[in-house]
């Protein structure tokens, strides 16, 4: 789905992953391990991995990994079928971990352990446990959550309804951080710890969305397991898209492809909609969303190691608009942007970050190689507006200016299942939900819609939390 042609690696990027690595391509002879046996994703098949992501600029940037970290992750894999976003998101991803900021590392890393734990991503958890350690982590925190210090205890609650229900969080819910003793939080440490819980939950997300197995040496280490392994032992490549599937997989394109043609054009002509015809239709569209279920999820069952984390782990997403309850006001996003409001507020108290995350949400959402499935030349970005206001729809989110209209004209009920499971408890995908949406679609544009959901998700979660910040601070 997905500006045409190989992406660009940005100048510096050298100085975020501190490997030195030269340009123009020279890698100095070395080769990038190929991984042997089922690959980096339950999913996606791996000669696919390899061969969409050929190119030099993808391979430039799996060495420097290489050189960096001494492995590849399956994550970078994965995501490296889309070298300009990866480059975007390591950058951002170094400095929450690694560069100079108001937290110490280890509890850093601790805090991504306590946000993947909340969807028993046990994946992410195992990696940062090693990390934890590996910077000087105390072992005993890793018995538990009731074995850390009080300090990131506190951090509990926050980290709870950020990761399923952002909309509860108040201002008293800062104010309980801040207050003055020996466990409170600096305003400082507290946005970087925001921005991290904000990061795992939706870096979870993508673990899940895009069936990311866990590393090698994670088999039998801290108990990793493959996203979903109940339903689909089928192998990655197995498709379902041969005989009257493939015709009809043939056929979704097609409509697809008339559809945004028909909005398109009708965007043109300025078919005017009223205010209140808008709002209507996104109230429709967040009412049809309580509809939006799988009908098979994942037989999750959490691991001690993961558990052990987790306090409430009953605790889950709730649909924002229940019938027969108190629903809480929609979240208008004029009233409270990123551009405006949540960029500023990030880089005047955690300096660097801000611009960080703008680039990685300004290269997600523009990100396009003009294509549909077989089709080229295509204008994308209705599709991608509204995926991402989809995802910012389920949680309570409304833009004035955007007609809702179109998610339902672009979105089958397929994809909206994937979207809202992925984004709001991604512990139950399965990959049948994977398989079953836009079937014959590359892996590649599957893969796209996973980058567009991480950063729709965090973008989502961290404007409630920041607009709960400005407020404690007026």
């Amino acid at each position: 789905m997905l500006v045409a042609g190989s992406p660009c690696r940005p100048a510096g990027l050298e100085e975020y992953r501190g490997c030195g690595v030269r340009r123009g391509g020279e890698d100095r002879g070395m080769k990038v391990p190929q991984q042997l046996g089922r690959g980096p994703s339950a999913f996606i098949p791996l000669e696919e991995i390899l061969q969409e992501g050929a190119e030099s600029s993808r391979r430039q940037l799996l060495i420097e990994a290489f050189v960096s970290e001494g492995r590849v992750d399956n994550i970078t894999m994965v995501m490296g079928l889309h070298p300009q976003y990866l480059s975007s998101f390591w950058k951002t991803q170094y400095l929450l971990l690694r560069m100079d900021g108001p937290l110490p590392y280890h509890k850093r890393h601790y805090i991504a352990i306590m946000a993947a734990a909340r969807h028993q991503c046990s994946y992410l958890v195992g990696l940062h446990i090693g990390e934890f350690l590996q910077v000087g982590g105390n072992p005993a925190w890793l018995q538990g959550l009731h074995c850390a210090p009080q300090k990131l205890r506190n951090l509990n609650e926050i980290n709870k309804l950020l990761a399923h229900r952002p909309w509860l969080i108040t201002k008293e819910h800062i104010e309980a951080l801040l207050k003055t003793g020996e466990n409170s939080w600096s305003l400082a440490e507290l946005v970087q710890a925001l921005v991290l819980l904000t990061h795992y939950h939706s870096l979870a997300s993508f673990v899940f969305g895009c069936g990311i197995n866990p590393e090698e040496e994670q088999d039998g280490g801290h108990g990793c397991r493959p996203p979903s392994p109940h339903s689909d032992s089928s192998p990655a490549s197995d498709d379902n898209t041969g005989g009257s599937a493939g015709r009809d997989a043939m056929q979704e394109v097609e409509v697809l492809m008339e559809r945004l043609k028909l909005l398109q054009e009708s965007q043109l002509e300025e078919e005017g909609v009223t205010q209140e015809e808008m709002a209507t239709r996104f109230e429709l569209e967040k009412t049809e969303s309580l509809l939006v279920a799988p009908s098979d999820i994942a037989d999750h069952s959490p691991q001690s190691n993961v558990l052990c984390f987790v306090e409430d782990p009953e605790f889950g997403y709730k649909d924002f608009t229940r019938r027969g309850e108190q629903a809480p006001p929609t979240f208008r996003a004029q009233d409270y942007t990123w551009e405006d409001h949540g960029y500023s507020l990030i880089n005047r108290l955690y300096p660097d970050v801000g611009q960080l995350l703008d680039e990685k949400f300004q290269v997600v959402y523009n990100l396009t190689y003009n294509t549909i499935a077989m089709h080229c030349g295509v204008d994308t970005s209705m599709l991608r507006r509204a995926i991402w206001n989809y995802v910012h729809c389920v949680f309570g989110i409304r833009y004035d200016d955007y007609d809702y209209g179109e998610v339902n004209q672009l979105l089958e009920r397929s994809l909206k299942i994937y979207i809202k499971t992925v984004a709001c408890y991604p512990e139950k995908t399965t990959k049948r939900m994977y398989t079953q949406f836009w079937r014959h679609f590359k892996h590649s544009e599957k893969v796209h819609i996973n980058l567009l959901l991480l950063e729709a998700r965090m973008q989502a979660a961290l404007l409630y939390a920041l607009r709960a910040v400005t407020r404690y601070m007026t």
